[in-house]
């Protein structure tokens, strides 16, 4: 019996190890560098971003956070290196509402957006300003809805590309009001820009960031902007509601997320430390000063919002038929 009882305390013994040393992991966690993707070129508003929160993080945890950016295929390429990572909380991924855009745009994605992930917490809101070009004979949106509605076809709006938010936006602006414009895509949003600011286009919904120096100087006219509030960079540009259509939820959301398996207490711990960092008024200062504000969700919360996502946009993109330009 007795070989039988010490059998029996070692196989004991290494079972309490195994389990000890995961939950001895995760409170240590983090205790090497940790590394953020973003499915981004550098100097984009993700990439920015990605490089704000993990400076705070490194501040708060000593442990040096390292941005990679991993730009291409409308964001695949960086998203799938994220699904095939470990499942440690060491690397996670900032990325955007495209996310939950490509599934319905792209056939065969290698990851699934829902299975693949796990939600930590959403980082930023970024709202959209309806702009046109001072020539269109519209001061305001109910002009600027009679006018294309008197004009279907006629008019044409930019954006920096198919399948973008900037078009998804303008696609949900045009079921709601039932007005029908030519959609001129382009490859990026200076481009977009600068053809707006020509008169080659009529109008676009763009980021606040981008466009408001040309508002505020003249060259462009804001109509309404999306959100509960004006935009302390456009104080004087209304919202969608107080212009006569409430309801348009167009905001870009970008937020965390690590592989899926990625243990409970470690999302938990992440998620908690974001928050916090959202909180600061330093933080909301400079993200305020890049065009996006704090927009604190519990994974939980995160996990709703993608699933509802990802219905609105299916609807949209297959009403609208719309399509990735090569």
């Amino acid at each position: 019996m007795k070989p039988y009882n010490a059998l029996m305390r070692t196989v004991s013994l290494g079972v309490l190890m195994a389990i000890a040393g995961p939950v001895t992991a995760q409170q240590d966690y983090p205790s090497k560098p940790i590394r953020v993707i973003t499915p981004y070129a550098p100097g984009g508003s993700t990439s920015i971003l990605a490089r704000l929160v993990g400076q705070k993080l490194t501040e708060s945890w000593g442990q040096q956070v390292i941005v990679e950016n991993r730009p291409g295929g409308n964001t695949v390429i960086g998203t799938e290196s994220l699904a095939k990572s470990p499942p440690d909380g060491y690397t996670i991924m900032l990325t955007s509402k495209t996310l939950v855009i490509n599934p319905n745009l792209i056939p065969n994605l290698p990851y699934d957006p829902i299975k693949d992930f796990a939600p930590i917490g959403t980082v930023s809101r970024v709202e959209f300003v309806l702009v046109v070009h001072p020539a269109v004979p519209a001061n305001n949106l109910q002009e600027l809805i009679a006018l294309a509605k008197a004009r279907p076809g006629q008019l044409n709006y930019a954006t920096p590309g198919s399948g973008g938010p900037g078009h998804l936006a303008t696609e949900i602006f045009s079921v709601m009001t039932g007005v029908k414009m030519q959609h001129i895509p382009y490859k990026g949003g200076g481009a977009a820009l600068i053809d707006l600011v020509g008169g080659q286009v009529q109008l676009c919904f763009a980021t606040p960031l981008e466009f408001a120096p040309h508002i505020n100087s003249g060259k462009l006219k804001g109509i309404a902007v999306s959100g509960e509030v004006r935009l302390p960079s456009l104080p004087q540009v209304p919202t969608f509601t107080e212009a006569g259509l409430p309801g348009l939820d167009i905001a870009f959301w970008q937020g965390i997320f690590a592989p899926a398996g990625t243990p409970k207490a470690v999302i938990e711990k992440i998620s908690t430390e974001l928050a916090r960092i959202l909180a600061m008024p330093v933080t909301r200062e400079k993200l305020v000063f890049q065009g996006m504000e704090p927009f604190i969700n519990t994974p939980e919360q995160f996990a709703a919002l993608i699933k509802a996502d990802l219905a609105k946009f299916s609807k949209v993109i297959k009403a609208a038929n719309i399509k990735l330009e090569n």
